[in-house]
């Protein structure tokens, strides 16, 4: 089973927190969704299950595991589980839990996490879901790269890496 201890956290976030609107995102962001793509490819996705339906499907090449305290949610092609220990004791120890949303599961996860894949979007946008539990004091910086917009980007970017011992 994996460790707990080895969740990584991707967001993208707005300069203002927002990270959703209308349990979508608000924003088009191509290069970003082919990066959380090359990144997240063959390990598992954890994700709430209003995330989980906002999504509308599994995404190919990885495992999906929604987190709810609902117990006949039962999505087909995914795995279920009603804490983040539990979810994590689902999957092999080679495979990396990714926890991509929503802001619920952000704020129980970051605490466990020693890893954040952070998108800051280059713009204030309306939206009505924050990521408000990042302390960036308890985390180093380890990369930082600038991506202007992209002919199919709404925004620039800039893609961060932050650790925690």
């Amino acid at each position: 089973m994996a460790n707990i201890h080895n969740l990584t956290l991707v967001v993208a976030v707005a300069q203002n927190g927002v990270i959703g609107h209308n349990q979508t995102l608000p924003w088009r962001l191509r290069s970003d969704l082919q990066r959380f793509k090359q990144v997240t490819m063959g390990h598992a996705l954890l994700m709430g299950r209003k995330t989980f339906e906002s999504i509308g499907r599994i995404l190919p090449g990885r495992t999906t595991v929604v987190l709810t305290r609902n117990p006949s949610f039962k999505p087909d092609g995914a795995l279920v589980a009603n804490s983040l220990e539990m979810a994590t004791k689902l999957l092999p120890d080679e495979m990396i839990p990714f926890v991509v949303g929503g802001a619920e599961v952000y704020r129980l996860a970051i605490a466990q996490s020693k890893r954040i894949l952070l998108t800051r979007v280059l713009a204030d946008v309306d939206g009505d879901a924050y990521f408000d539990c990042f302390d960036s004091s308890q985390w180093k910086l380890v990369q930082s790269t600038p991506f202007p917009a992209g002919p199919h980007d709404q925004y620039a970017t800039k893609y961060e890496e932050w650790v925690r011992d």
